[in-house]
């Protein structure tokens, strides 16, 4: 019988992905691991084989076509003999359920209807047949978990307007966020007005031209990355405790040791040196190292768990158009300077160019994020879920500092540590930066 190619789910997280072009035609015969489509998502783009033989039948999705939704059916593989009309033939519609006896019929709260089969009606449907806010309890209490709340409060909309779409309709997280997306309509109540009458996440487009005058803007629509990191850090700032804990490290030793190991770099044929380590690489394994020292601090919060990590694997963050990668070195503290400094270009380069595969930029338990090249002197990063922590990494710069009685002039950096204090908290937070200060003032500690 006819096989039905769907759209792959290429990482863990991944709901929808764009596909991004066809390497076959309908009436191609392929064979078991031939490369037939590219998958675009809002973290790389990747190759997907087939995994039968036969012809292709149908193409269903265009190329191009984006938020093409897991599991989706995107082409149709036929066997030998087989037609293609009879592949594509439209299945019956499933039968209604009966409506469960025990909740009278006008109380019953009505499903909160799929993104994909909401069809514009024919005439305006009358009140009675309109979809039910969220069901309440005896004491007028709209059904809904603590973080839908949360959630519908920062979006500016009534909790009671959604349509509920778990246990018994309690209003859930995917249902605030179907609402914000507008793939949901809201019933009764509409998004309330934050304050100056923006919403919390943003502005409908005719808040927008009430306060722009049309053509003084350009407005340019958020690809998934942009979608993606925003909807990932709000969440982590409105779920994750933060709090945050700054050093000055003094890094003259740092600076005299990267000097030395540069210099002693082999040069090739072209003149140049074989590799250039950073200050960043001395950070990664400095960070890596303090993990291991302080190994209450390699964790991560897990609901009604805490899990230790045995491995520093640490990411590092990575500014790429549209958004940001954090690509994970594994075991980072095993490696040495050269082979941290290789891999963290390696990694760097492909996530630019959306060629990473998903075990390089997931996992991990915490993170570095280096805003020094820029010329940031300190800063607050946003703990990236699920990790535990992040250092954020300032600029390196002379400065006036009093020892023993004298002025002097050193280089300084000031680093600030970022904590989900379920986790982490405070005096373990404070040990594993003193224990990364004292490795990046003394870098030979490293090896010790």
């Amino acid at each position: 019988m006819p096989i039905e190619i769907t759209m792959p789910a290429l990482s863990p997280t991944m709901e929808e992905g764009k596909l991004a072009k066809w390497h076959v035609k309908e009436g191609d015969t392929v064979s078991s691991g031939d490369v037939i489509a590219e998958i675009e998502t809002d973290k790389a783009t990747m190759e997907v084989e087939a995994v039968d033989e036969g012809k292709i039948g149908k193409i269903m999705v265009a190329e191009g076509t984006d938020n093409v939704k897991v599991n989706a059916v995107i082409a149709i593989l036929l066997q030998e003999g087989e037609s293609a009309d009879a592949a594509v033939a439209p299945k019956p519609a499933p039968a209604a359920e009966t409506p469960k006896a025990e909740a009278p019929k006008a109380a019953a709260p009505a499903e909160s209807p799929k993104p994909e089969a909401v069809a514009a009606p024919a005439a305006a449907p009358a009140p009675a047949k309109a979809a039910a806010p969220a069901p309440k309890s005896a004491n007028g209490k709209v059904f809904a978990s603590p973080l839908a709340r949360r959630l519908a409060k920062e979006a500016g909309i009534d909790v009671s307007a959604i349509s509920g779409s778990g246990p018994k309709g309690r209003v859930v997280k995917s249902d605030v966020e179907a609402a914000k997306s507008g793939k949901t309509p809201l019933k009764a109540a509409a998004t309330a007005p934050a304050a100056g009458g923006v919403a919390a996440t943003g502005m409908t487009k005719a808040q927008v031209l009430a306060l722009y005058p049309e053509g003084s803007y350009e407005l340019v629509p958020n690809d998934g990355m942009r979608k993606v990191v925003a909807a990932r850090l709000t969440e982590s700032k409105q779920t994750v405790p933060h709090f945050y804990l700054s050093l000055d490290c003094r890094i003259d030793g740092l600076m005299a040791a990267r000097e030395q190991i540069n210099a002693q770099a082999p040069k090739g044929k072209d003149g140049k040196p074989g590799y250039k380590l950073s200050v960043n690489d001395f950070v990664m394994k400095a960070w890596a190292v303090a993990l291991q020292r302080v190994p209450a601090a390699n964790a991560t919060w897990a609901g009604d768990s805490i899990l230790y990590h045995k491995r520093s694997d640490v990411a590092v963050a990575v500014a790429v158009p549209g958004g940001l990668f954090t690509p994970v070195v594994k075991s980072c503290d095993t490696k040495t300077l050269r082979e941290i400094s290789e891999e963290v270009k390696d990694l760097a380069g492909r996530a630019k160019s959306k060629k990473l595969a998903p075990h390089e930029y997931l996992g991990g338990a915490s993170s570095v994020s280096n805003l020094g090249m820029f010329g940031i002197k300190n800063f607050q990063a946003v703990i990236n879920p699920p990790h535990g922590t992040i250092l954020a990494v300032g600029v390196g710069e002379e400065r006036v500092y009093p020892e023993n009685g004298q002025i002097k002039i050193g280089t300084f950096m000031t680093v600030t540590l970022s904590c989900d204090h379920r986790a982490v908290d405070g005096a373990l937070g404070a040990e594993v930066l003193g224990v990364f200060k004292g490795l990046i003032e003394n870098p030979v500690m490293m090896l010790a």
